[in-house]
């Protein structure tokens, strides 16, 4: 994971190469909480692989880079 300061940024960096996916830092942050955000919870038990993909999919975060593994 690579954190930039902007679109131009990245295009920089990439130097042409093609990028995989990039999102917003905010958008990382909605998808650190939900995915690890019940971690200390005395009661916890590992997420489900669909738990997860559901995670992913109500944070609007589709297509391929997304999708978990069956």
């Amino acid at each position: 994971m690579n954190l930039f300061r902007s679109e131009e940024h990245v295009a920089r960096w990439l130097a042409g190469r093609g990028p995989g996916t990039t999102i917003s830092v905010r958008k990382l942050s909605e998808l650190a909480e939900a995915w690890w955000g019940d971690r200390l919870s005395p009661n916890w038990t590992p997420h489900s692989r669909a738990q997860n993909q559901e995670i992913l999919d109500r944070l609007g975060l589709s297509g391929d880079f997304w999708r978990l593994p069956g």
